[in-house]
């Protein structure tokens, strides 16, 4: 069976179903399936700590003006 006649098959049996625990191990499975994966998920261990630290920098002051950083490298802009 093609994936097409496949689906059609599945569209048919699902357009029968009166039993509401199956529905919904269903919508679950839908919704797992089209849930997009968050960006922090997918990044490494190692970029998450680091991003941790930068947050951690930030919150406790530990900063350089964003014009201070223009000025140093400057000569490569």
């Amino acid at each position: 069976m093609n994936t097409h006649a496949e689906k059609v098959d599945i569209i048919q049996w699902v357009a029968g179903l009166d039993d509401k625990s199956v529905l919904q191990q269903l919508k679950i499975i839908k919704d797992q399936a089209t849930k997009k994966a968050d960006w922090w998920d997918t990044i490494s261990i190692e970029e998450r700590q680091s991003i941790e630290r930068g947050l951690e920098d930030s919150k406790n002051g530990r900063v350089t003006p964003h014009s201070e950083v223009k000025k140093r490298y400057e000569k490569w802009l």
